[in-house]
Formats: C-alpha cells, sequence, structure tokens
C-alpha cells in the first residue's frame, strides 16, 4: 500500500479537508496515474452529504478525472507511461453478464463498481475517488484522452458528458429531427453541444428568459420559457425527443405534451418520487414514452472523447484551487458555475495534507 495526499469527508457535517489515504500497488492489469485534473460533479456534494444514507465514511470524491500514466502492471500492453489517460464514474464490474459482454458495464447484472464509495472486488476495500494525487484503475476502465482536447476541460466529459452523449446516441437523435434540452446547467449545455453536432435541430427549455443569449451561443436554434403557458402551447406535439438534464423533482407533463406522436422523454436525473403524477392518457394517446439512461460504458465513453475531439467539443468550465473545494459546493448548490468546477490537482500539493 501506498499512502498519499487526498480530500475528502470524515462525516456527513464535517465538510471536505486534507487527509491521507492508502492506494494499493499496481496488479498485473492495472494502470497508475498522477491525477492532473479532477472534476466536481453535483453527485460529490451529495456523498459528502449522506444525502442518499450509503456514504460510507471516509468519502473521498471525485469521477472525472485527467491523468498521466506512471506505471502498468505487466499484463497491461495499451497504456505505456507518460500516456494521457482519464477515469470516469466506474472501475470495475463483473466483467461476464450480458450487459458487460456488450460493453455495457454500467448495466452490469452484478453492480458496477464505482471510483468512490465502491467496493473493490478483490479485496472488499472502499474505493477512494480522484480528489486525491494519486489512482490505481484495471486497464479494461482507463480511457484514452485525444490529445487535441484540452484537458481540464475533458475532465467532465467523463461524467457530463457521457451522461448526455449516450442516450442521443443510443435513441438515434441525427439530422431531421427535432430535440429539446430541459435545463442547461452542467449536463444540459452538454447536450446541447452534443444535439446541435449530431444534426438535430435544438431548442433549450429554461425557466429564466436570461439564459436565451447563452444558450444560442451554446448551439440552441430556440429557447422556450417553460413556465408560460403560451410558449410551452405553441410547441405543444412538436419534438421527436426531450432530454431532461433537471435532478430534482418538477413536473414532467408540460414536456410529455410537447413531444410528437412516437416522440421519446429522456430522463437523465432521478426525480423518484414524480410528483405531480405522468398523466398516462398523455403517453398512451400518443404513442410516446418514457425512457431513461445511465452514464455509459466504456466503449461509448471512448467514442464520446473521441467525437469531441473530432468536433472540438468540451465543457465550460472554472478552474478551482482544491483548498476552496467546500466554497465551490456552496456555489454549486446556488446554480453559481458555468458550469462545472474543475480542480487543477497540483494546487492539493500546495496545501498542507496530514493524517
Amino acid at each position: 500500500m501506498t499512502s498519499i495526499k487526498a480530500y475528502g469527508a470524515q462525516s456527513e457535517d464535517a465538510g471536505v479537508a486534507p487527509l491521507q489515504i492508502d492506494r494499493r500497488e499496481p496488479r498485473p492489469d492495472d494502470v497508475a496515474i498522477r491525477i492532473d485534473y479532477c472534476g466536481i460533479c453535483h453527485t460529490d456534494i451529495h456523498f459528502v452529504h449522506n444525502d442518499w444514507g450509503r456514504t460510507v465514511y471516509p468519502v473521498v470524491p471525485g469521477h472525472e478525472i485527467v491523468g498521466t500514466v506512471t506505471s502498468v502492471g505487466s499484463e497491461v500492453s495499451g497504456f505505456k507511461p507518460g500516456d494521457r489517460v482519464g477515469v470516469g464514474c466506474l472501475v470495475d464490474s463483473c466483467r461476464s453478464c450480458e450487459a458487460c459482454d456488450d460493453g455495457l458495464e454500467q448495466y452490469c447484472l452484478e453492480g458496477f463498481t464505482a471510483t468512490y464509495n465502491g467496493e473493490d472486488r478483490h479485496d472488499g476495500s472502499v474505493t477512494y475517488g480522484g480528489y486525491s494525487e494519486s489512482v490505481v484503475v484495471s486497464d479494461r476502465f482507463v480511457l484514452r484522452m485525444p490529445e487535441s482536447l484540452d484537458a481540464a476541460a475533458a475532465a467532465p466529459l467523463l461524467c457530463a458528458g457521457i451522461t448526455t452523449y449516450s442516450p442521443l446516441k443510443h435513441f438515434g437523435v441525427g439530422k431531421g429531427h427535432r430535440i429539446a434540452v430541459v435545463g442547461m446547467g452542467g449536463l444540459g449545455h452538454m447536450g446541447i453541444k452534443f444535439a446541435r453536432a449530431l444534426g438535430a435541430e435544438v431548442t433549450l427549455f429554461t425557466r429564466s428568459e436570461g439564459k436565451r443569449e447563452e444558450a444560442i451561443r451554446q448551439g440552441a436554434h430556440d429557447v422556450v420559457i417553460s413556465t408560460d403557458p403560451e410558449q410551452m402551447e405553441a410547441v405543444a406535439n412538436r419534438f421527436d425527443f426531450i432530454l431532461d438534464t433537471v435532478p430534482v423533482q418538477h413536473d414532467l407533463n408540460p414536456y410529455v405534451n410537447a413531444l410528437k406522436h412516437d416522440g421519446t422523454l429522456i430522463l437523465v436525473g432521478l426525480l423518484e418520487p414524480v410528483e405531480p403524477p405522468l398523466d398516462a392518457g398523455a403517453v398512451v394517446f400518443r404513442r410516446r414514452a418514457l425512457a431513461g439512461s445511465l452514464i455509459g460504458g466504456l466503449p461509448e465513453t471512448q467514442e464520446m472523447l473521441d467525437f469531441c475531439a473530432e468536433h472540438d467539443i468540451a465543457c465550460d468550465i472554472e478552474m478551482l484551487d482544491i483548498a476552496k473545494i467546500n466554497e465551490a459546493y456552496e456555489r454549486m448548490q446556488r446554480s453559481d458555475v458555468r458550469y462545472r468546477f474543475v480542480i487543477d490537482m497540483q494546487t492539493l500539493s500546495a496545501n498542507d495534507v496530514d493524517a
């Protein structure tokens, strides 16, 4: 085991602070990675605060990791020291079920191993994430980062990017389709960029008129104020797809009514329970569909990174000194970031980290 510097939470009300953690020695199929940048996802806040009741403390968040390979195990042939790589939300799965065989490790029938707060399948230890100096990951779960991508701006692609790219590709969004994106935060602005690059006509649903200009800059063709009944009536039965990126409870029925017949409303946020209840009649009488999507598997995530390199797509970010992590969490909860924070992990070395 190797002791390294990290930032994490010791309890649900302690905040994020310096600590020491142990990383395993590399196994034959492992890649050892120096972490250069780590994005901050809203999921990190939920785990730090134990909002979902399943946090194992201490927790070291971070699943949007970009770094540099420092060494590889004896069985690794696809990576070498000096390579720039990424690690996303998954670091293992059963590797043998139908979903894993299809490259859909996020739907592993035995459950995937999360990058942090997961259980290592080899020794039962708790996984620690990217708010740390380094990480050791099986080569199957390491991604090649295209050299043309800005390393810092690429970090959130490993969660926000794949979460929006995967459903657009799975459902075949492309030229000739009309798609609306609900919400323009970290996920929503990526959904706009991807849908536009795929050739679709893109509309943003937002509650704020002030986001119109920014949405157009991101690539939207139109903006609809979702709290305006007249604007919503004007787009009834219009869209082939709606990508709903809002992670809190909200009324889905106005968006269902905005779908064409055979249209699909895709959820990438957890809204349970759905309130108010879904109007089944609006679904049945237009043969509309309600679907969900969870991040993406490793092959699709690599495809997404290569797509971003080809189309010059990156996340809009604000760089962060790790010492200001708790301030960043507070700002995120106020939606005061455009659109993702990324930690410069060199600042970890500049801060005092004691056990």
